[in-house]
């Protein structure tokens, strides 16, 4: 059976006849839908489906029409107002915007987009219209107020610090004038009441005779017992139970606040009726410096206090100089120089600070007073010394007497008794008139103890303390006083109370007292988990406090090996799992993977096999781990070995395969093709597809292509593409001259021209060939004849070979190169006449030598004894030029030597 919502004829508006009855009238459309028909051919029954439809039923016609036009109209009325009525709702949906909880959480559900203002900041500036008119839009100095808005706007934020219970919109409130933080008005009352009992009930004496204030709990700010809020107002005061409004803020009645500005200027608030601090004024006021040497300036009336910058240059209170501070307020500093200034008495003067002209010394006046006999034992003063203080009617130490007597005179004593009140204030001294203090009261009196328990005689002087200790509690109720011979009036506690607070964090540091401890004041933030966003809470509140929803993005580093997450708000707990693709390359393919990311996922756990039947199967355990990619499905279209057909294969199935035709690549040599069937090679360097691979069979056959001009050898490479190599091979020749062997690479030879091949040809030797004049060539190995014209450098001298000079041997065989000159000419001349000398003494020796083997000679045919002749075989005498010849032969050849140097010297 149907729910009743969904079965026809029933319900609100459903099943109950209109219009007219069956047969009669025409069409009538209902809730803006056209008729519709049910399917039955012609029996005339309208269906009518949806809210606000009836079925309606055809009847007979009648001749009456009313009916009929009666429900046109309520219908064509019906449309109008429910189109007005969807026109008003589109209206305030656009314009209007609700501050309730549960709007934000909607918002927060649907999520909003970046550039959109929410419900929240529409009624912010709202709320801040009438103070940015005034300020040209600034909203800089709205910032605390901003912040005690928000907190009225977050659920939760705000806490009475008396029950730590959060402060619904629903719910009287109270807000303190100095901190502005919020109570409920039942809590305050209690509070208000129990403060004002525990601070009169600490001393009986005034219990209920005087009024005490009662604090805050926060700030500690006092109130009179009459400032007890009695009734619910709002922020602003102006109205009594402010009724919860969604389109406004919460215990707020929407008016102008109209609050006077603190500090007091005269204006007042501009915002709407708002918790916390009103801002400062914005009011533009025209207003001089704080010093009033400048003009007026328009200002801002919270900062019209301002500075011009320019000395002050008033006199300062040492009467000598000038304030040197720029534009100041009050009045001026004290003066900082320092200065030589005289002492009160003027007997001394010191550098002192001119803030302070008048000091004293520390001399003694010394000044003969008008006596004459004594002086003035005052320390430095001004003015006169005045009277000496022995002059006049003087009285005796008791003072029962007077005399008048010198100055220089002591006043004698009476001989009466003391009679003066000693310290104890019940006696009196019974000493004789006496100078001096008077002694310690010594009578023996019954003293009663300061608890009153006890007595004893004793020195009057001295207190009686008897050592009973003081049972009472002290003010706290929780300590026993403890003091001896207490009077009943306890000391308060000076204990510390150290009593956990109720926020369960912190221990009460007051000191000891009664009944409970104050609120914990500590504000904690409790931020979201970037930290970017935080609420403040009363301390103890953290715990059961949920972080503020924050419209920042999660900052947390993925756990997978994406660079970060999805996009999505910052939250507490773990991030969603990650839906992206996975896109990790997959092994031995260049495609990604295309499934969403498996890096973390929960799989059974492989368990242990049972040790034996009475072992019981263990629940099944997941783990998080990462599955590996799954196999690659994109189809490849695969080519075969040999590059010949393709089909396509699955990727990570894909491999080659041998189609069975041969191969046909062009070889390496470029004259033949490979043999071998289809199979795998290796592409070419160039990407070139028609070439072979390093797995083809290379060419064996040899290379068969003509060598170069002039060169004998053959190729040895096997048949190759491309030109031939150049031939390496060494060739042996002669060299130009003929002597040597050289060894020449082929290709040398073939690729050198005429003057390379004579450049080859050479050995670089000297040429051995002679040239005509005897010389050999001084050229390097060359071919063909050398040269005539001979450039060694030879000697050319002159007729008399005196004077030498050097020619090219080709130019020393021309004539009269070298000639003669006049020394040659005198040196010969010289040598003449000693050759001529030479030969004329030469004469007359051999004259001489002749005579005397005549002379001999006949001495022989004379036939003289043996004895007799070898006497005269005496030598004959020498000449004087043979005696002396050779010392003047070497002089002369001497000088003759050194002129013809000196000659030649001269010549060069």
């Amino acid at each position: 059976m149907e729910p009743a919502w969904r079965q026809q004829g029933r319900g609100r508006g459903r099943g109950q006849p209109r219009g007219p009855p069956v047969g009669g009238g025409g069409e009538v459309a209902t809730a803006g839908r056209p008729p519709q028909r049910d399917g039955k051919g012609d029996s005339g029954v309208w269906a009518g489906r949806g809210r606000g439809v009836s079925a309606v039923t055809a009847a007979p016609k009648t001749d009456h029409p009313t009916p009929q036009s009666r429900d046109v109209s309520s219908q064509s009325k019906f449309d109008e107002i429910r189109k007005s009525n969807q026109a008003a709702a589109m209206r305030l949906a656009e314009s209007q915007y609700t501050s309730s909880s549960e709007d934000d959480d909607d918002e927060d559900e649907e999520g909003q987009d970046e550039g959109r203002v929410g419900k929240h900041g529409k009624i912010l500036e709202s709320t801040f219209t009438t103070y940015t008119r005034q300020t040209g839009g600034d909203m800089a100095e709205l910032e605390r107020t901003r912040q005690y808005l928000n907190e009225a706007f977050q659920s939760g934020a705000i806490a009475c610090l008396i029950c730590i219970a959060s402060v619904k919109r629903t719910q009287a409130v109270w807000s303190c004038e100095r901190c502005y933080c919020i109570f409920h008005i039942t809590c305050i009352q209690k509070w208000a009441k129990d403060s004002v009992f525990l601070v009169s009930s600490v001393t009986d004496e005034d219990f209920g005779k005087k009024e005490h204030p009662w604090p805050c709990p926060k700030c500690r700010h006092e109130y009179a017992p009459q400032q007890t809020p009695t009734r619910y107002h709002c922020y602003c005061g102006k109205l009594q139970d402010p009724p919860p409004d969604p389109w406004l803020l919460p215990h707020s009645c929407g008016q102008v606040c109209e609050r006077h500005f603190k500090p007091p200027c005269g204006h007042h608030c501009l915002l709407l009726c708002h918790p916390g601090p009103c801002p400062p004024c914005p009011k533009m006021v025209s207003v001089t410096c704080v010093c009033g040497k400048a003009a007026p300036v328009p200002r801002r009336c919270h900062s019209k206090a301002w500075h011009c910058q320019q000395r002050c240059g008033r006199l300062l209170p040492c009467g000598t100089h000038t304030c040197q501070n720029s534009c100041h307020g009050g009045e001026c500093e004290a003066c900082p120089r320092v200065s030589v200034q005289w002492c009160v008495c003027g007997r001394r003067q010191s550098e002192r600070p001119c803030a302070s002209p008048r000091w004293q010394c520390d001399q003694v006046c010394g000044a003969p007073l008008r006596c004459g006999n004594h002086v003035c034992e005052r320390v430095c003063h001004s003015g006169v010394c005045g009277e000496c203080p022995r002059s006049g009617n003087r009285s005796c130490p008791c003072g029962k007497s007077k005399c008048a007597l010198p100055c220089t005179a002591d006043v004698p004593t009476c001989g009466d008794t003391c009679g003066k009140r000693l310290e104890c204030g019940l006696h009196t001294c019974s000493m004789r008139c006496h100078r001096g203090p008077c002694e310690t009261c010594r009578q023996e009196v019954e003293k009663q103890c300061r608890c009153g328990r006890y007595s004893k005689v004793m020195a009057c002087h001295k207190e009686y303390l008897c050592d009973t200790k003081c049972p009472h509690n002290r003010s706290c109720q929780r300590h026993q006083c403890k003091r001896k011979c207490c009077p009943g009036n306890c000391l308060p506690c000076d204990l510390i109370c150290g009593r956990t607070l109720g926020c369960r964090n912190h221990k009460c540091p007051s000191a000891c007292h009664q009944g409970s401890c104050y609120p914990c004041p500590e504000v904690v933030q409790v931020k979201c988990v970037c930290g970017s966003t935080s609420l403040s809470v009363p301390c103890g509140r953290e715990r059961t406090t949920k972080p503020p929803r924050c419209k920042e993005l999660c900052r947390a580093k993925p756990t997978c090996h994406h660079a970060s997450r999805e996009p999505h708000r910052c939250h507490s707990g773990q991030c969603p799992p990650c839906r992206q693709p996975c896109q990790l390359p997959l092994p031995s393919c260049p495609h990604h993977c295309p499934q969403p990311c498996h890096d973390q996922v929960m799989v059974k756990s492989s368990r242990a096999p049972l040790a034996g039947p009475w072992e019981q199967p263990s629940v099944p355990e997941f783990v998080c781990k990462a599955l590996p990619c799954p196999p690659c499905q994109v189809p490849i279209p695969t080519a075969c070995l040999g590059k010949h057909e393709v089909s396509p294969v699955a990727c990570h199935r894909k491999g080659p395969f041998s189609c069975g035709r041969p191969c046909g690549r062009a070889l390496a040599c470029g004259n033949h093709s490979c043999a071998l069937l289809c199979h795998r090679v290796t592409p070419a360097k160039s990407g070139d597809k028609t070439q072979a691979g390093k797995e083809c069979v290379p060419c064996e056959e040899g290379c068969v292509k003509p060598r170069p001009e002039g060169c004998p050898h053959v190729c040895p490479r096997p048949c190759h593409s491309g030109e031939c190599p150049p031939c390496r091979q060494m060739t042996r020749l002669r060299c130009h001259c003929k002597i040597s062997s050289l060894y020449i690479e082929c290709v040398k030879l073939t690729l050198a021209d005429e003057e390379g091949k004579k450049q080859l040809g050479s050995c670089k030797n000297q040429c051995p060939k002679q040239l005509g004049c005897g010389h050999r060539c001084k050229e390097l190995c060359h071919p063909g004849d050398c040269a005539d014209s001979c450039s060694q450098r030879v000697k050319v001298k002159c007729p008399c070979k005196r004077i030498k000079k050097e020619f090219p041997c080709s130019q020393a065989q021309q004539p009269n190169l070298v000639l003669c000159d006049h020394v040659c000419t005198s040196i010969l001349k010289k040598a003449a006449e000693m050759k001529e000398a030479e030969e004329q003494a030469a004469l007359e020796e051999e004259r001489k030598k002749q005579q005397a083997e005549l002379e001999a000679f006949e001495k022989r045919q004379k036939g003289r004894r043996k004895k007799t002749r070898r006497n005269m075989e005496e030598e004959p005498e020498e000449g004087v030029w043979a005696r002396y010849r050779k010392y003047l032969l070497v002089p002369v050849c001497g000088v003759l030597l050194a002129a013809a140097t000196f000659y030649l010297l001269q010549i060069d």
